[in-house]
């Protein structure tokens, strides 16, 4: 028996003795059913406009990012673990060609290699103290044993896309980004996990936030050890800012995302928590609410040296996990932000269809402290967007998924934000997808991006669809403009598209200044 297959035949009797994945979050057989299954990879393959025609602004390429693992799980499983697969959709002149392929981040051709999983999983791999012991036992020893070297990296990059510094990156914030090529057939190669020439030594957000007038980047990372919050940005080439670690972040905080403003970057310090200790003791995830905390909102410079200037707000019950914006009004005495603010958000991770996003628009006034929250939709929203020409600027439209439940996307709403002022109903338009039909985020593409003069919502919406009832797949585009977001061509997808997470989309001109 070789040194592989006893780590397996291991692994094997912790799965079955000691941690069986008895949990419904964990359980591969509920967590993979359906459309969350995993897909075999796809070369380029060209589909058919089944309906209507796709418009020239649509020249370049959609691609989404999701779980996708390439071995069937032995044991617990959760919906973050799995290895980032990326759907793109290439589009020249009214034609599209499909492709799925994997990142190939180090974590995938290792375990690839080895034929089975190495690296244990945060989200499920430690239910138990029997259990954090086997399998960090586990794990060390394959590390020992040369079968792995964590210093490589042990991400899957499997959340999201960037385009910043004339890169394209694949994301994930357990690790360092994955730089990617596409090809003008319209494959897909990764080219390698990314360090910025050695200044970037620790994982970053898969939320970085990319002005749209400077091209600067802007991102953070958090963690269980102090500093638990760190920001920094690149420049516009693509050169990485020293790191300002948060030290007034006083405990460690689940910080998916952020957001930006002309001058300033901000931070919201939800009641879920990290801790470690619980994980390691048996009591379940390391991810857990804690009541008596009070939510609070950080601000700082964007190109702040030092946490000097960190001013924080209380904010209770304001528990966002995604923000869709945020903006300056009042010459820079008041931001606004808006965000799905997660109502039980202690389900986040265990249990989402338990959970509701409510998207409320926060207003902060910097001279006085005062906070105050406004429900601007009562539907259960989250996976939100806008046009992103207007990112860290006043935008009046929204763009949102609609869980029915979460995660499964059963159609998507438009939000005007200013209607909200007036307390008004803020839908102004939506499109469900039919029954047993889900799709994921939506993505704007402008209609005339270069037009300084275009309206704010003068696009289209792009979004693959699932129908269940048919196990068939679909590209769809909808007029972002229409009262009920007409759809305006349909693509028919040669393999199905499993549900995932977030996406981007690559026009023509910025797939010619891509790095190869």
């Amino acid at each position: 028996m070789s040194e592989a297959e006893i780590f397996d035949t291991l692994e094997d009797i912790i799965n079955t003795f000691i941690d069986p994945p008895l949990r419904q979050a964990v359980d591969p057989n509920i967590v993979l059913s359906g459309n969350f299954a995993p897909v075999n990879e796809l070369p380029p393959t060209e589909c058919e406009v089944i309906q209507g025609s796709l418009p020239p602004c649509l020249d370049g390429v959609y691609i989404r990012n999701g779980p996708n693992p390439q071995h069937k799980p032995r044991g617990p499983y959760h919906l973050f673990d799995g290895d980032g697969m990326l759907h793109s959709l290439r589009i020249s002149q009214g034609r599209a060609t499909v492709c799925s392929r994997y990142v190939k981040t180090y974590k995938y051709t290792t375990e690839r290699t080895l034929g089975s999983r190495v690296v244990p999983s945060f989200f499920s791999s430690f239910s138990n103290l029997p259990a954090f012991l086997a399998r960090a036992a586990l794990y060390a020893a394959r590390v020992v044993m040369g079968h792995y070297d964590p210093a490589k990296g042990i991400g899957v990059a499997n959340t999201s896309l960037a385009l910043f510094g004339n890169r394209l990156y694949a994301l994930a914030e357990s690790d360092l980004p994955y730089a990617l090529r596409l090809t003008s057939n319209g494959d897909i190669h990764t080219l390698d996990r990314h360090d910025f020439n050695g200044n970037l030594l620790k994982n970053m957000t898969a939320h970085p936030k990319v002005d749209p007038d400077t091209g600067e980047a802007f991102a953070f990372r958090y963690g269980p050890i102090r500093p638990f919050l760190t920001y920094f940005y690149f420049d516009a080439t693509g050169i990485k800012h020293p790191d300002v670690p948060i030290l007034s972040m006083d405990r460690p905080c689940f910080l998916h995302d952020f957001a930006i403003t002309k001058n300033y970057a901000l931070f919201v310090d939800i009641q879920m928590g990290i801790k470690p200790m619980k994980m390691i003791l048996g009591q379940g995830s390391p991810m857990s609410l804690d009541p008596s905390k009070v939510p609070r909102i950080g601000i700082i410079l964007r190109y702040a040296q030092n946490e000097s200037e960190m001013r924080w707000f209380d904010a209770p019950g304001f528990n966002p996990v995604h923000v869709v914006n945020a903006w300056e009004e009042d010459d820079g005495n008041a931001i606004v932000i808006v965000a799905p603010n997660i109502i039980s958000v202690e389900h986040a991770l265990e249990r989402m269809d338990l959970i509701h996003g409510m998207m409320e628009k926060v207003r902060v006034e910097l001279k006085t402290g005062r906070v105050t929250r406004q429900a601007i939709s009562l539907r259960n929203l989250d996976f939100a967007v806008i046009n992103p020409a207007y990112l860290g600027k006043k935008n009046r439209y929204v763009y949102s998924g609609v869980g029915e439940p979460m995660p499964k996307i059963c159609g998507v709403v438009k939000l005007d934000v200013a209607k909200g002022e007036l307390e008004e109903e803020c839908t102004v338009a939506s499109r469900m997808y039919g029954a047993g039909c889900y799709g994921g985020e939506p993505f704007f593409v402008a209609k005339e991006p270069e037009n300084p003069e275009a309206e704010e919502d003068d696009g289209y919406l792009l979004s693959y669809v699932h129908d269940e009832n048919r196990g068939e797949s679909r590209f769809v585009v909808m007029d972002a403009k229409s009262p009920n977001l007409d759809v305006v061509a349909t693509v028919k997808l040669p393999q199905r598209i499993p549900y995932g997470f977030h996406g981007l989309f690559v026009k023509e001109s910025e797939l010619n200044k891509l790095h190869l």
